[in-house]
């Protein structure tokens, strides 16, 4: 479980995963065996990861298919790295993966996110996707999608201000769909929200709401 907090807001494979998880150990366990546990923790609603988005239409054709790896709580993945007020705003690593700590606000603020569009995307019979090509050019942090197909782009940013370049994978996605793309937003932590000239939505995670 601290191996897949460690990998929370990524698509890190599952080697990766187990690698990190027996660090040090040379008879490492089947991954026969290992999947197993990773399938039972899912079942108990402590792994929740976010699928990769594979539209029906064929509007791309080079989608990365992995899944972007959450808990079912940031608080528990702050829990299993040891993280505290003074690493998460320092960068100073406490945890048992400490290499990670200079980024992990950042995957824990996109993970917060993650739970709450969940919540309002189920309450709304919409599912939660990610949108990563298999080069890594483009990345969307989530695509909530609705039965019609129609979707709702969203890119998660750990800071108060905006700027072009943050929207720039939205508005690329938005020429892909056209009017497939009902909206695009920018959840972020400052205190006002509004749009921008163009049309991507600001919303503070403070007024993120149903």
């Amino acid at each position: 479980m601290t191996a897949y907090a460690a990998a929370t807001s990524t698509t890190t494979s599952y080697n990766a995963i187990l690698d990190a998880a027996t660090a040090g150990e040379s008879d490492k366990p089947a991954k026969t065996t290992t999947i197993v546990y990773r399938d039972v923790l899912s079942q108990l609603w402590l792994l929740d990861p976010v699928p990769g988005w594979l539209p029906s239409f064929n509007h791309f054709t080079r989608l990365a298919q992995a899944p972007k790896h959450h808990l079912a709580d940031p608080a528990l993945t702050a829990r299993l790295l040891g993280a505290t007020q003074t690493s998460l705003l320092t960068g100073v690593a406490t945890g048992p993966l400490a290499p990670r700590d200079g980024v992990l606000l950042g995957a824990l603020f996109e993970s917060l996110i993650a739970l709450n569009l969940r919540v309002y995307a189920q309450a709304n019979e919409a599912s939660v996707h990610h949108l990563r090509t298999r080069n890594g050019d483009h990345e969307v942090d989530f695509i909530i999608q609705r039965a019609d197909h129609k979707v709702v782009a969203i890119e998660v940013k750990l800071s108060q201000t905006v700027d072009d370049s943050d929207v720039a994978h939205l508005r690329w996605l938005g020429d892909r769909l056209g009017p497939d793309l009902l909206d695009a937003a920018i959840i972020t932590t400052g205190s006002h929200a509004y749009r921008r000239a163009d049309g991507v939505a600001v919303i503070p995670a403070a007024l993120l709401g149903p």
